[in-house]
């Protein structure tokens, strides 16, 4: 399994082919390697990925679909680019809605399951400690997923996913070089709040960790880029 099929989001597709170029796309875009306004040429993805023009379309109308890719006529596929006004939709849906998210895991009836997040906490660790700016970055948004996956709300991951998708490609076109996303510590200390069932506690930390990120970009400036597909791909 991949590392976005993997987060719980619905980006699927049932030939193996397709979901290659999804997932890799997907994860470009969660480690920042590939920025928005991106070109996504179909010639040179069908000759990244090996596959024909028929699967690299499929893949692309589905990422079209969860809002990564921007599809223009007569001018080909794109990666999105949000607009400051996106970014701050983005963060003001994501602070209405994860707060919320985490005080229900905290007050629910049956304690969840948090052995999976430590697990991921300490991956993150990991890639702290080896400077791995790309892994730390994806890893920081996939935290995030698996808190929705936890709610087993099919609709409401979805959103999540898309929302964190979006927050990736806004922090790689407003953030600096140093902004990694989300600050060390900050998750360790949300799932200490769920653990101990403190809902007011989570819903305050999660809403001030994601009004961090916000207002860590500057919405008055990009510096869009256009890297090679195949570099960006792991293909020389």
């Amino acid at each position: 399994m991949t590392q976005s099929t993997a987060m719980g989001g619905d980006a699927y597709t049932s030939n193996p082919e397709e979901q290659v170029v999804v997932d890799s796309i997907y994860t470009a875009i969660m480690e920042q390697r590939i920025a928005p306004k991106t070109k996504l040429s179909e010639a040179k993805l069908c000759e990244v990925f090996g596959v024909g023009r028929m699967r690299v379309r499929r893949a692309l109308l589905l990422l079209a679909s969860q809002g990564i890719v921007d599809l223009e006529s007569n001018r080909g596929a794109f990666i999105a680019c949000p607009s400051p006004q996106e970014a701050n939709d983005v963060f003001t849906s994501r602070m209405l809605i994860e707060p919320k998210l985490v005080h229900g895991l905290c007050i629910a009836t049956q304690s969840p399951d948090v052995s999976h997040l430590e697990e991921h906490i300490k991956l993150e660790h990991s890639a702290r400690a080896d400077s791995d700016r790309s892994h730390i970055i994806r890893l920081s948004g996939e935290f995030h997923v698996k808190l929705a996956s936890m709610s087993g709300n099919s609709v409401l991951i979805r959103i999540i996913r898309e929302l964190v998708t979006r927050t990736s490609l806004i922090v790689g076109l407003f953030g600096d070089s140093g902004h990694s996303s989300c600050p060390d510590g900050d998750h360790a200390s949300i799932l200490a709040a769920i653990k101990k069932g403190e809902p007011s506690e989570a819903e305050r930390l999660v809403f001030e960790h994601l009004q961090h990120i916000h207002t860590g970009l500057d919405l008055s400036r990009s510096k869009p880029q256009r890297p090679d597909l195949a570099k960006v791909f792991g293909i020389e």
